[in-house]
């Protein structure tokens, strides 16, 4: 399905690849973004397209020397790592449940973090930037240290998949955990404070930007960059622990060589040239699908999840959508379903099953072939995965 434009009355026109209607929250949230005067062009809105916070999550926004902190969001660099394996199938039998509880044991999930930095992460080249970040996280290095490699909560996964050719897949969704956050939140306060002082009618007060070459932007770009670093790095690490434990139980210990390798994020923005102007493009909730980019777009946990190559589509800003979406806020879905419903949803798949991810029962998210349906013009399906185990955070 090609996109369509909103009829609304904004000075930026907004191109939409969703086939269900907005909401009017929805829509006021989609023109105020529309309506600041440094956004470029049209602003592009993917299929899984939802509510957010100051922008839709699904939004793609190009601007001209300005960025909007709480646009991108306050987990940066929040992404997606996958690894093909030479491994088939049959190889997993009977061994799911041991992987798992392997899994958990060596990556700390929800608010937990490592007990100590590993090696690897202690040589990252990025310590070396930590004091030059802004002063409200100067004490949070070494808490940063022990939470890379670790998952995180919410929608936060590490799934092991077939494709249609039997083939293992190890998939994770994670970002840049609490030192993310707590950048985002200090430059959207540094923001939104000087957006008072400048008596800024803004539509609405988490559309607080910084305007390029001012020190407060080259500040927030300087931050931008090293989380979005940082979230890239954690799930390497990740990726790497859950690789050392597939092949210990697959192939006696012995290092495997991927197949493919993707590493992509979904709550960024970057310096691009779109319609031949250099631009900011903020993606938030949304993967970067240059001609032959590698892309990964999941389901919920009990659908499908696709890898994808973008075809480079302009009117997207060569984007394309980072999931299925949610259809159903986290406190509605606890009251719309019971366990029984979130067992028989994930039946055949090794995980948890318990009220703790009941929000994250798969009927709380929109129907990812129908997503995948409205983007036919954005991406080309590579592998379609199916999981068998899912950790969540």
């Amino acid at each position: 399905m090609p996109y369509e434009s909103l009829k609304l009355t904004t000075p930026t026109p907004i191109l939409s690849w969703a086939n269900h209607e907005l909401g009017h929250e929805e829509i006021k949230m989609a023109k105020n973004v529309a309506s600041l005067p440094f956004v470029f062009k049209h602003v592009a809105l993917m299929p899984d397209v939802h509510l957010g916070k100051g922008a839709l999550v699904g939004s793609v926004i190009a601007t001209k020397d300005a960025l909007m902190p709480a646009a991108v969001g306050v987990d940066i660099g929040c992404g997606m790592c996958a690894i093909k394996t030479p491994f088939v199938a049959d190889q997993l039998d009977g061994k799911l449940k041991q992987i798992r509880k392997e899994i958990e044991a060596a990556i700390p999930v929800g608010f937990d973090e490592n007990k100590d930095p590993d090696k690897t992460v202690s040589n990252w080249q990025g310590w070396k930037q930590f004091q030059e970040l802004h002063s409200g996280v100067k004490d949070l290095q070494g808490k940063a240290m022990r939470q890379m490699g670790s998952l995180g909560g919410g929608n936060h996964f590490i799934e092991l998949c077939l494709d249609t050719e039997n083939q293992v897949w190890i998939v994770l969704h994670s970002g840049s955990r609490n030192i993310g956050n707590k950048l985002a939140q200090c430059h959207i306060n540094t923001g939104k404070h000087l957006a008072k002082l400048a008596g800024d009618r803004l539509p609405d007060p988490d559309l607080a930007y910084f305007v390029a070459g001012t020190p407060e932007f080259d500040a927030y770009w300087r931050d931008l960059q090293w989380a979005q670093n940082y979230a890239r790095v954690n799930r390497e690490v990740m990726m790497a622990r859950v690789k050392r434990i597939v092949d210990q139980h697959l192939a006696g210990g012995k290092p495997s060589k991927p197949l493919l390798s993707v590493n992509c994020h979904h709550n960024y923005a970057e310096k691009e040239v779109h319609f031949g102007e250099s631009v900011y493009v903020t993606r938030k909730g949304a993967v970067r699908a240059q001609t032959d980019d590698y892309g990964i777009i999941p389901g919920s946990m009990g659908a499908k999840s696709f890898i994808v190559k973008g075809k480079g589509n302009h009117d997207s800003y060569c984007s394309c959508s980072h999931g299925a979406g949610r259809s159903m806020s986290r406190s509605k879905a606890k009251l719309n379903f019971t366990l029984d419903d979130l067992i028989q949803q994930t039946a055949g798949v090794e995980c948890r099953k318990d009220p703790g991810v009941l929000d994250e029962i798969p009927a709380a998210y929109k129907p990812i072939e129908q997503v995948m349906a409205n983007q036919s013009d954005l991406v080309e399906v590579v592998a379609t995965l199916k999981q068998v185990l899912c950790i969540k955070g």
